[in-house]
């Protein structure tokens, strides 16, 4: 008589520990689609026979099973299987029965659903004997375990779906330049889901034929990184308009950032561009130098004095000029575009002195190649880069016209 209990207790053993494997197979990913495939799998394992959904979303005369797994013939008519959930006999909700229709097999019906919101219908059916209690119960837990990752997953697609809206009203363009410099500009936030960063450029038109470059770069990524960003956007278009030397842009924006405990630190690049006197006026605040491609189509970086980080109240920026020919074309980015990680950062700038541009290519085909030949689809950081060219009398007097 023990020797019996002990393998009736086995078997209770074997079976919960299958179950609980089963389960844990349902909701592997944020996926709703995939989650309904993994029920309907592990259903049909569980009764030995099809299993399928009706989606609660559908419209009762468009109802049809999807993610069917197994003969869909052995399923009763989608419809009838609907209204038959619906009458939810029982105490938890899942309904045995067969079909008026003669010959049809017996069919298991069992809602989707959890905390009073209803998903659908996990629907099974076979041809041989009838559901054992055992069979109801366990796609009972496994239809508990579905609608709690479907909750999960819709609330997260409506999250992210807020969080895509915020981060694309942070997403600012940057300002007009004086019509006399050709600029291109590319963003690209690290990661696949994240529309924008803590990376940013900037360009803004100063008197006298004059424009400010600025690329910066706020620690961190992600929303949190974009919203300080947009803050120091702010900050240096309000400072700006007092037409400053760059390195007092910088002083003003330190000592603005020092005095917000919760603001970010960030690097930041600014480029004066004069061409009427055919100037290049730079000032950085922890960034990396600025690249000036010549008319052989070579990448050179140009030098620049360097301040600590913005938001350290230290100071101590100062600005050094450089000559720029209209043939010449300045370009800003963040360490994004070359930066690899466990390299050295010589290293890793090499690579893009080490590239070749043709003698006629513009600041948008200059931008191509960069983010071509440093392979910025598997950029670990985010990015901003900003391209801009003198344009010659000829080509000014055009673009005013138009």
């Amino acid at each position: 008589m023990s020797g019996e209990r002990s393998r009736q207790e086995a078997a209770v053993v074997s079976r919960l520990a299958a179950l609980r494997t089963a389960t844990a197979r349902i909701g592997t990913t944020l996926d709703e689609v995939t989650t309904w495939e993994e029920l309907t799998r592990e259903a049909a394992l569980q009764t030995r026979g099809t299993a399928a959904v009706l989606r609660a979303d559908d419209q009762p005369a468009g109802r049809r099973y999807e993610a069917v797994r197994g003969d869909p013939a052995l399923l009763p008519e989608a419809r009838w299987a609907a209204a038959i959930a619906q009458q939810e006999p029982g105490g938890n909700g899942a309904g045995e029965t067969s079909s008026p229709s003669g010959g049809t097999p017996t069919a298991l019906c069992v809602p989707v659903t959890t905390g009073g919101d209803s998903y659908g219908t996990l629907v099974c059916g076979r041809d041989t004997e009838p559901f054992t209690r055992w069979e109801v119960e366990a796609c009972v837990l496994l239809a508990e375990r579905a609608a709690s990752h479907i909750r999960q997953a819709r609330e997260h697609q409506q999250v992210s779906g807020l969080v895509g809206m915020l981060q694309s009203a942070l997403r600012v363009e940057p300002g007009r330049p004086h019509p006399n410099l050709d600029i291109a500009t590319r963003y690209l936030p690290a990661g696949q889901s994240a529309l924008v960063g803590g990376d940013w450029c900037e360009t803004i038109r100063l008197h006298f034929g004059r424009t400010l470059l600025v690329v910066g770069d706020v620690m961190g990524h992600g929303l949190e990184a974009a919203v300080d960003m947009t803050a120091y956007r702010s900050t240096l278009r309000s400072t700006a308009s007092a037409d400053l030397p760059p390195h007092r842009v910088l002083r003003q924006l330190d000592d603005i950032a020092a005095g917000e405990p919760d603001r970010r630190p960030a690097t930041c690049l600014i480029a004066r561009v004069d061409p009427a006197r055919e100037q290049v006026t730079l000032a950085s605040a922890g960034h990396l130098p600025p690249a000036v491609i010549d008319t052989d189509g070579k990448a050179s970086l140009l030098p620049v004095p360097v301040g600590p980080p913005l938001g350290t109240g230290l100071g101590g920026y100062r600005s050094q000029t450089h000559r720029l020919s209209p043939s010449q074309t300045l370009v800003l980015f963040t360490d994004g575009l070359v930066e690899h990680r466990h390299e050295d950062i010589d290293q890793s700038l090499h690579r893009l002195t080490a590239l070749t541009f043709a003698a006629t290519t513009g600041p948008e085909q200059i931008l191509d190649t960069l983010l071509s030949d440093l392979d910025t689809d598997h950029a670990e950081d985010d990015i901003a880069v900003l391209a801009a060219r003198v344009r010659t009398r000829t080509d000014t007097t055009q673009q005013t016209q138009h």
